[in-house]
């Protein structure tokens, strides 16, 4: 429905099991090197395949039908589609009128009158492939202006780290990890935790965090469009995501204003309990996100439901399906800052009369 961002603006199309996924992305400044080899990797680290993810491999070979030319950014919308070749439906046909626990299923039943049994349709993760290559495609917006977004998975189910901050390093060694964890200390435990839960045909949820480096001070548009409010609004729309926080969240409900105030001195804040983020705008520090994953609804264990019919009946899924969805989905979670912080970027432009002279004179 309808799109994401302002004046870079954002809309995907398709269903898990249809022809493929696409989108649209209008509002990219002409004259942006669209480095196709970057968006293939950002597809890459989002795919399954691996024994913490699904099986179900899919190409994800794109095609970009619009916007670029000779390798730049036209100022046109750029057009995109993702082919699904990799569909096995006949793993749904089994549970055609009945609604898995957890799952979007009913709902959209109930909202739209008819049940695209297929891996879930449109309400599936498969969607994400397209939020991945547009996020990738704002990437190279902020490229130009140094801005970074950097992940790791904190948690996986019980198994969480200790630690409250993460380095560079850290970072970095999330960017290798099977499991893209923070804590290199915790990884084995974690990857286990997975395995565990999917030798008992079972899943367990996980916690991201998501850094972004080098913001400029003054991101963020007050105050219907704050940029904490539009961030959470955006990664609360992704699929099994229950909870966002911003800096120190939850645990600063625990504080008082003494340890939970940044103080300032001539170098700037000496903390970053806010994360980055003050009256909804950017304040130079990282801006720090939590972003917390239910444990995957497709399980393989036998669950009670009912089925279009209101018929109670058992129900024992098929296909192929993450153990931890979260793993992935903090690839996503990057995406979608990406393409906030871009639209935050471009919409800033018109904040002063002085922004406005230095384009018009």
């Amino acid at each position: 429905m309808g799109h994401n961002g302002v004046l870079l603006q954002f809309s995907s199309f398709g269903e898990s099991h249809g022809h493929g996924i696409g989108g649209v992305l209008s509002g990219m400044p002409a004259g942006v090197t669209i480095d196709e080899v970057f968006l293939e990797s950002e597809i890459m680290r989002r795919k399954g395949g691996s024994k913490f993810a699904t099986p179900r491999k899919e190409e994800d070979s794109f095609q970009i039908l619009s916007g670029v030319f000779e390798g730049v950014s036209t100022g046109m919308p750029i057009g995109f589609f993702v082919p699904n070749t990799n569909v096995r439906s006949k793993d749904y046909a089994q549970i055609k009128d009945v609604f898995r626990p957890a799952h979007a299923d009913f709902t959209y039943y109930h909202k739209y009158g008819h049940r695209d049994y297929r891996g879930g349709g449109r309400s599936s993760a498969r969607e994400s492939v397209a939020r991945v290559l547009a996020g990738g495609l704002a990437k190279l917006l902020l490229r130009e202006f140094g801005i970074e977004i950097l992940s790791g998975i904190t948690h996986v189910g019980h198994v969480g780290s200790l630690r409250t901050t993460f380095t560079y390093d850290d970072f970095m060694h999330a960017k290798e990890s099977a499991i893209f964890a923070l804590d290199n200390t915790k990884e084995e435990e974690q990857q286990a935790a997975i395995l565990q839960a999917k030798a008992k045909g079972d899943s367990v949820g996980a916690s991201a965090l998501i850094c972004i480096r080098n913001v400029p001070i003054g991101l963020g548009e007050p105050l219907s469009y704050k940029l904490d409010s539009i961030l959470a609004r955006d990664l609360m729309g992704l699929n099994a995501v229950k909870a966002v926080e911003i800096g120190d969240g939850i645990e600063s409900a625990r504080l008082r204003g003494s340890q939970n105030n940044d103080y300032m001195d001539s170098t700037g804040f000496t903390s970053n309990h806010a994360g980055g983020i003050l009256g909804g705008i950017a304040n130079g520090n990282d801006i720090i996100i939590r972003v917390h994953f239910k444990p995957t609804p497709s399980i393989f264990c036998t669950q009670k439901t009912i089925d279009i019919y209101n018929n109670e009946v058992a129900i024992k899924l098929q296909g192929r399906h993450d153990p931890c969805v979260g793993i992935r989905g903090s690839v996503v979670c990057e995406s979608i800052v990406a393409l906030i912080i871009a639209d935050m970027l471009l919409l800033n432009m018109s904040a002063k009369l002085s922004h406005l002279k230095k384009i018009y004179g």
